[in-house]
């Protein structure tokens, strides 16, 4: 089984090494282990980083609503 971390990891090396967005590597990622992205929920919460980078990404492609950023 994985962890948070690990599959935090493995994301950020689909982003990277595919030059696809966090959102569609995950998805990526959950297809290619054939698990529901629903179930990968859990570990996208518990990674604070992650879950930032997929939050931004999310509002940038109107998903989510845009909230109070602070300029990085």
């Amino acid at each position: 089984m994985i962890n948070s971390y690990s599959f935090a990891q493995e994301i950020e090396i689909l982003h990277k090494s595919q030059d696809i967005d966090y959102i569609d590597a995950v998805i990526f990622w959950c297809e290619k282990n054939n698990i529901e992205v629903d179930l990968i929920a859990e570990y996208i919460k518990k990674d604070t980083v992650l879950k930032s980078k997929i939050q931004v990404e999310a509002e940038l492609l109107n998903i989510l609503k845009k909230g109070a950023r602070l300029p990085i």
